[in-house]
């Protein structure tokens, strides 16, 4: 026999508060459940929803009591069943005794299933695009479904509807940013520079870190570049590239200086980046991790670079002090070198807290064996209050900004920084 209907919700007398109900639901139980608890409260055997395809349609979610003659996965041709004939008209919405309509009884699956009642809207998009339908049945005749049993379902549809239109459109924005990423990358992309990292006590260029840049459309900062290709599954492959690109570098720099490249935990722990240093002089390598990239196993990343550092490697924290992590960063890997992000080293001359906190960075470090790097020094004074402090590296734009490697090449000959006494 049909199940009970559930009295709670068949007091529901409108079909906007039923939308709404099972709007939320969908989104905390899934279609799945959600179907269940329609079948149920309509008092059914089966219920299901189909997409149409150019010559077929498949049940894409089916619910239903134990030995349905219907599973998930399952195909029909598109002309046979109820499906299609409801989109059409040619059957009613809402059957309660399908004996009483001769268009479903030369339906053979009404007498070899059999289906007694019968209820089926279609799933409308927006742009009025038929995705499939929303259908229920039941073994035997109910006549007690109507209007009202419609409606519900209809609310369903509409919110399921709803659901396919968001979901095309994240797929159709995610085959979007694939495509910029692709021809970003057959672009060329990205291009390298190198930014000088100055000895403070001797005004000697120690290094260069290396950043990425993107000279095409969407015009935008490298740091959403990565986190877009992040997004689409093609974060490793374009990390990969830019490293690849950064090392080709190292053998026109001299050999005291070193390069530093960034890096996140999720490309170190998977072993690509090892992958790509195999044969390259690590001594001469400062490995950057960001700040505000997330660790979910300190210990699986720690295993992955010891060899590495085994092989001379260093480690910085990139963007120390602009949050939390940073300091779960420092605690559990051990760096080499701590960046302090710039919205520290901005002002720090005429900011009391900005210095308090850099003092305490800097004897932290001290204290664990790190040095200390200033990034984004944009004044004299505040290089010089970083001097007074004891800031052993500093970078940018009133040092120098990013360079090509030919300029880099440049400057190195010029040495521009004049050193302290």
């Amino acid at each position: 026999m049909p199940n009970a209907r559930k009295e709670p919700i068949e007091k529901a007398s409108a079909a906007e508060p039923i939308r709404e109900l099972l709007a939320n639901e969908i989104g905390y139980a899934g279609v799945g459940r959600v179907l269940r608890t329609v079948r149920k409260y309509l008092g059914m055997d089966v219920a299901f929803i189909t997409q149409f395809r150019e010559a077929d349609r498949i049940f894409e979610t089916v619910d239903a009591e134990p030995g349905a003659p219907l599973q998930a996965g399952f195909t029909m041709p598109l002309d046979e069943g109820y499906c299609l004939k409801v989109v059409r008209g040619e059957i009613p919405q809402v059957l309660p005794d399908t004996s009483q309509s001769p268009a479903a009884m030369a339906i053979p699956e009404t007498a070899m299933v059999p289906i007694g009642s019968h209820l089926g809207v279609p799933i409308v998009l927006e742009g009025g695009e038929i995705y499939g339908t929303l259908c229920c049945f039941s073994y035997r005749p109910d006549p007690t479904l109507g209007e009202r049993e419609l409606k519900m379902l209809r609310a369903f549809a509409e919110v399921m509807a709803t659901r396919i239109s968001e979901s095309r459109g994240i797929q159709k924005n995610r085959a979007r940013r694939v495509g910029e990423i692709r021809n970003a990358i057959a672009g060329d992309a990205p291009r390298m520079v190198y930014q000088p990292v100055y000895r403070l006590r001797t005004g000697e260029i120690a290094g260069f870190e290396c950043l990425s840049r993107f000279d095409m459309e969407p015009y935008q900062s490298p740091e959403k570049w990565f986190a877009m290709a992040q997004e689409v599954g093609l974060g490793r492959e374009l990390e990969l590239l830019a490293i690849e690109k950064a090392l080709a570098a190292l053998h026109r720099l001299p050999g005291g200086l070193f390069l530093g490249i960034n890096s996140s935990p999720e490309l170190i722990v998977s072993g690509a980046l090892a992958a790509v240093l195999e044969g390259v002089d690590l001594s001469r390598i400062l490995l950057e991790i960001t700040e505000h990239a997330v660790v979910a196993d300190y210990e699986r990343l720690v295993s992955a670079l010891q060899p590495l550092r085994e092989r001379g490697l260093r480690i910085a924290i990139d963007d120390a002090g602009a949050g939390y992590a940073s300091m779960l960063h420092i605690v559990n890997l051990h760096p080499d070198l701590i960046k302090l992000d710039v919205s520290l080293t901005q002002h720090i001359d005429t900011d009391p807290r900005r210095r308090a906190l850099a003092r305490a960075m800097i004897a932290f470090a001290r204290e664990i064996g790190s040095l200390i790097c200033a990034e984004g020094v944009e004044s004299e004074k505040e290089l010089e209050m970083l001097r007074i402090l004891g800031v052993e590296k500093a970078q940018g734009y009133n040092l120098s900004k990013p360079l090509s490697l030919e300029d880099a090449m440049r400057l190195l000959d010029r040495q521009t920084l004049a050193p302290t006494a």
